[in-house]
């Protein structure tokens, strides 16, 4: 008897682990345009997938992107407005717009499905017709993409599944207050978990055949680490890469290089990983803050410093040509203060 109850404490445990709200720090773009970035406290994504539900750890969710919500309550009644828009009588079918219109967002699903439905492609026209309902929604919620419900997650800044993550709104502490946004109105979120001490340490993977810093295709790996002007932080890298635009050399995070016949040097600019040059070399971990900054940091294999400014932190590799055909890769780690 004593080994079951224990078990059973076990599993409470397990279970109240899995729902026990993390800290983590987001940045939020909003369907009207605007960007909120504060911090939250979330669970452990449960996300409904195609193939069975998905418990997603909290720690490993670098973004998140929400669809068009699905209400199976509002698509019937959606439907319901849309077929009133084929009535004779014009003010009817303005009354069945207009109610269409107060669904909101939600209502898309149901209005694209009418649209997309061969049988109802000529029997709608004038003013009150479903794309014109569909026009006006995609303009009122400031939405370009219509065709996924589901929300995409994005997993160690690397994997992504899509499937419905249900949650009714976020409660977002910024330095203005705390913002109670709903679902529906948030376009996307950058994730970044907390350690419950404050700190944070996350691990990325720098891959040579892609993220080379001139490479105009994904060259830079977006981290979803927000970077504030003066904070501290340090970047720790190892592994071994080939870069097949420098003859084949096999390169390391400091720069150190060994060429096809064995020899071996420091990095190409003549200093080892102590010395205070901060210009990149071929092989160099290289880091940038915010996508458009034209920047470009040393970090090499270990780096400890402060932001220079506020933003996004991006990681590379540097090399002033890009060639796929690089193979190996670098693991980076990064710690902020």
């Amino acid at each position: 008897m004593k080994r079951i109850v224990f078990i059973l404490l076990n599993l409470v445990g397990v279970s109240l682990n899995l729902l026990a709200q993390k800290p983590v720090e987001v940045a939020l773009k909003l369907r009207d345009g605007s960007n909120v970035s504060g911090t939250t406290n979330l669970q452990d994504i449960n996300l409904v997938t195609d193939y069975g539900k998905l418990i997603v750890p909290v720690k490993n969710v670098s973004a998140v992107k929400v669809g068009i919500p699905f209400d199976k309550t509002v698509y019937d009644k959606a439907k319901v407005y849309l077929g009133q828009l084929a009535n004779s009588n014009e003010d009817m079918r303005k009354g069945a717009y207009n109610e269409l219109i107060k669904l909101g967002m939600k209502a898309i699903p149901a209005i694209c499905d009418f649209i997309n439905d061969p049988k109802n492609q000529t029997e709608y026209t004038g003013e009150f017709t479903p794309d014109h309902a569909l026009n006006e929604l995609k303009m009122n919620g400031n939405i370009e993409d219509v065709s996924s419900t589901k929300d995409v997650i994005t997993i160690d800044n690397e994997y992504v599944i899509g499937g419905l993550y249900e949650f009714q709104k976020l409660e977002v502490k910024t330095e203005y207050g705390t913002l109670s946004i709903p679902k529906e109105k948030i376009k996307s979120m950058e994730v970044m978990y907390m350690n419950a001490d404050g700190g944070n340490e996350l691990s990325f993977k720098l891959i040579a055949s892609k993220n080379i810093s001139t490479n105009q295709s994904g060259g830079w790996l977006k981290t979803g680490v927000m970077l504030k002007a003066g904070q501290k932080f340090s970047i720790i890298a190892n592994g071994e890469i080939t870069l097949s635009s420098l003859s084949n050399q096999k390169y390391h995070p400091d720069g150190s290089y060994e060429t096809a016949n064995g020899e071996k040097y420091k990095d190409t600019s003549g200093t080892d990983e102590y010395s205070a040059a901060t210009y990149p070399s071929y092989g160099n971990v290289v880091y940038k803050i915010g996508e458009n900054s034209a920047d470009t940091h040393k970090a090499g294999a270990k780096f400890s410093g402060s932001a220079v400014s506020s933003g996004m932190l991006y990681l590379s590799i540097y090399e002033t040509v890009y060639n796929a055909a690089n193979t190996g890769s670098y693991t980076v780690k990064v710690i902020l203060k």
